[in-house]
């Protein structure tokens, strides 16, 4: 590709990531809300970890860390569709597609600062962790790859916000989907095991890729980085950011053909 390509790209990337670091109302919900759940959780359900059937854990520590950080980075998401829905509202949006840049560019460029604030969402969460006695069984490799599952999986959401807020053109709306990424959240196996869980939610929970998400990321905590949910989740994150990708383009061309 065109080196400028890349220029406008990381100028865009570092606006964003400026305008998200001195607005404390995004960064906040990114890590509050889910240390909140977190510690309600772990201070409360410390004692499922003995039912028949539960992954074999240090505590139950351990096993929530991945489902805050699929929450967190959920958020994430719906923060990058906020940000990108205000600058449509102010105008910035349409002045940025009146200059000579590439297009798509415009929507890579958020997303590689949603890559940086998601590699930000991830390392609390595990220093956090570690500050209360979690541990990470799969060690520095382990580490490694819940930083891989977590961006990736941060970026495709971010991706998603971007594609609803191009369309949608309002940060009220795009606010609105809160509450329907929590539900998707909850019928999955991000703070519970898939084996577990009851029907129905056992089934939907199957077939939503938050919970390989979710079990990629806990696995290499847990047990190590060996196991096939560690693949899964990879595979899993990389689908959705490649799709999500795929809508927000199409969301673009489709607002730029009505600028």
């Amino acid at each position: 590709m065109d080196p400028f390509f890349f220029r406008v790209v990381w100028a865009l990337a570092r606006r964003s990531l400026r305008g998200t670091l001195r607005r404390p109302q995004f960064i906040a919900p990114l890590v509050l809300f889910p240390s909140m759940f977190l510690a309600v959780n772990v201070g409360g359900l410390t004692r499922t970890t003995a039912l028949p059937g539960f992954p074999k854990v240090s505590g139950f520590l351990d096993f929530q860390l991945a489902g805050a950080m699929t929450q967190s980075l959920l958020i994430g998401g719906v923060a990058t569709g906020i940000a990108t829905a205000l600058e449509i509202e102010g105008g910035f949006f349409d002045r940025l597609v009146a200059s000579p840049i590439p297009r798509v560019a415009l929507v890579f460029g958020r997303l590689l600062a949603t890559s940086v604030v998601a590699a930000g969402q991830i390392t609390y969460f595990l220093v956090l962790g570690f500050v209360f006695g979690a541990s990470v069984q799969g060690g520095v490799g382990g580490v490694l790859v819940v930083y891989l599952i977590g961006v990736v999986a941060g970026v495709g959401f971010g991706a998603i916000g971007q594609a609803i807020a191009l369309r949608a053109k309002n940060a009220s709306t795009v606010q609105g989907i809160f509450p329907l990424v929590l539900v998707v959240l909850f019928a999955s196996s991000a703070f519970f095991p898939r084996k577990l869980l009851s029907s129905p939610v056992d089934t939907v929970a199957r077939a939503n890729p938050l919970s390989y998400i979710a079990d990629g990321m806990r696995t290499p905590i847990i047990q190590g980085v060996g196991a096939t949910s560690v693949t899964e989740g990879i595979v899993a994150a990389v689908l959705v950011v490649g799709g999500a990708c795929g809508i927000a383009l199409l969301a673009l061309r489709g607002r730029l053909r009505e600028a």
